[in-house]
Order: C-alpha cells, then structure tokens, then sequence
C-alpha cells in the first residue's frame, strides 16, 4: 500500500508507525484546505502583505519571491509560512476576490463556466421534454437597464416555435410559426381539431382569415365574418339617365340580387357614377334578397355607372 491517498494525497497511517497522532493531524490539515477548497484570489504573482493563518491563493503567472516557481500550485499561509499544494486534474477552487468558481484542467485554472443543467423543474418536475417546468402564480422575465425579448427559434421553416395556450394540458389557442414562416393564430374546441384563424404572409404583411367564406358571381361578390357579419357588393351597373323629374333626370329602376342572402333586411349604400353631373343614387327597397337603385343626374346622359353595397348578417 503506498503511503498517501491516490486523490488528495493524504498520508496514511503506517503499521506500528509511532507518534500517528502526527500523520492524522498532517491529513485533516489537507482536508481542511482541499475539501470546500477557497482562494482569496487568483492573479497574484507574489505574497500579498499582512497576510493571515489560512489564506488561500492560487499562484500567478510569473511568480517571485516566497512563491517563485509555484505559479498554479495553491499556496497556504501556515505558521507563518507559506505551504504548496500542487492541484490534480479536475479540482475546483471558489475565488473570493471573483465570486467565481475556477477548475484545473491541462495545467491551468479555468472558469468553471455559467451552469448548465439538463433539467431544471421549479415546484414542477421536468421531464424529457419539458426540460424546465415551472409551477407557480406568475412567472417573471424583466429587463436589465433597457428593454427585455423573449425569443423562440425553430431549427427550420417546416418546424414549430410557438406559443400553445392549454385548459386541463388540452390545447386550446396556439400563435407562432407553426410549419411555416407564416405567422399564424389557430384555436380548437378539443386539442384534437385545430382552426387557423389569422395568417399573415411574412412575404407582403398581409393579413388573412381563413374562416372569412368569400365568393362572387354574376351578382357580385361577398364576405362572410365569423362574428355573423355579411358583406355583398354589386358588380357594376349601368344605363342611361334620361327620365326627366322636374328639373333633372332619373334613371329606370336597377333590381340588384345580392349573391347570396341575407337573414334580415340588410344597410344598402350607393356609390358613383362615371358623369361628373351625378348628384347620387337611390338604393331603396331592399329586402333580404335583393335591394333596388336609381340614378340621378342633372343632365341626361347614357352610359352612366353605379354600384351598390349591402351589409348585414348571415347568421
């Protein structure tokens, strides 16, 4: 058996040694250093004055004086004296002048680094997936002197970076980029069944609403919100002003079908006409499914243009 420990170097008791109360003490001496191990600083390349019993240093480079040709090795102040302890691969030292932990590695002290851990749970248990689990009233992120961003990065365009919004770890709402660049809301009723409800195209910033219906025909076109909301617009309609009405001219009467109807008696307007003499147009009469229209002039005329828009509510 050799005479120190393989590690820490710490002397053995012999058999039949004499006087091991020596040897004990020379081995809690080492552990009192080494276990917990504390420096007092690590950029020093010669004794610091007024020194006290137990300082701990690591040595600079370039050592002088008391430490001449002990940079790296941990220097003790003991009885007066400076003792040297040469470090083994892998210790870690606590620095106080840093309040930062060092470890020796390839003949040199190195930061320890930031932590890193592979799971962190906090008042939750993380898992595989959830690598950081957090259970509590509200979580924090907060600025350092200026503004604060919280960032979700996918690996590719295809992948996710979202936010998913969940009722009993049932989805419910999730926004982000989900399968594409295309930033997008959608909602389901059961986590099973999802509905896009926004997408912008990142391309132009357009804003779309896959659920708005739309659709147009010979009628026009119209667009169906999901609040109930119902938007039709003529297509263009035209004929002669020619009727006189005292002093100015009526067009005949323009039956407008909307392209699809509505549940009640809609709000018509009109708008246009393609003389500048135009004073307006009259849409009366509507009805659920179609509204009537007359243009007014103050000079007779052919060709004259209108159109007609209808809102109101499909459910």
């Amino acid at each position: 058996m050799t005479d120190t420990s393989p590690h820490l170097s710490l002397p053995y008791l012999q058999p039949a040694q004499a006087q091991k109360h020596v040897t004990h003490n020379e081995a809690l001496r080492l552990l009192d250093i080494l276990v917990q191990l504390t420096v007092v600083a690590r950029d020093l390349a010669a004794p610091p004055a007024g020194a006290v019993e137990g300082d701990c240093h690591i040595v600079g480079a370039g050592a002088t004086g008391a430490w001449a040709g002990r940079s790296g090795a941990i220097a003790v102040r003991e009885a007066g004296l400076w003792q040297f302890i040469t470090p083994r691969e892998g210790w870690r030292a606590h620095v106080l002048a840093e309040t930062q932990s060092v470890t020796f590695g390839s003949g040199l002290w190195l930061d320890a680094g930031p932590l890193k851990v592979e799971r962190l749970g906090i008042g939750a248990d993380a898992d595989a997936v959830n690598r950081l689990a957090v259970a509590a009233p509200a979580t924090l992120l907060t600025h350092a002197g200026g503004g604060h961003q919280v960032k979700i990065n996918k690996a590719g365009s295809a992948d996710t970076a979202s936010l998913l919004f969940q009722s009993g770890f049932s989805g419910r709402a999730e926004m982000g980029l989900a399968g594409s660049d295309g930033f997008g809301v959608k909602v389901s009723a059961d986590g099973a069944g999802w509905l896009q409800a926004m997408s912008v195209d990142p391309a132009t910033a357009r804003v779309s609403f896959p659920n708005c219906e739309t659709g147009s025909s010979v009628n026009g076109s119209f667009r169906r919100l999901p609040d109930g909301t119902q938007i039709c617009v003529s297509p263009v309609l035209t004929g002669p002003v020619s009727t006189a009405k005292g002093a100015i001219f009526q067009s005949a009467p323009f039956v407008w079908t909307y392209p699809v109807a509505f549940v009640g008696v809609p709000q018509v307007s009109s708008a246009g006409s393609n003389d500048a003499s135009a004073v307006g147009v009259n849409a009366g009469q509507a009805t659920a499914s179609q509204a009537t229209g007359v243009m007014w002039s103050f000079a007779s005329g052919t060709g004259r243009s209108f159109s007609m828009m209808a809102v109101g509510r499909w459910f």
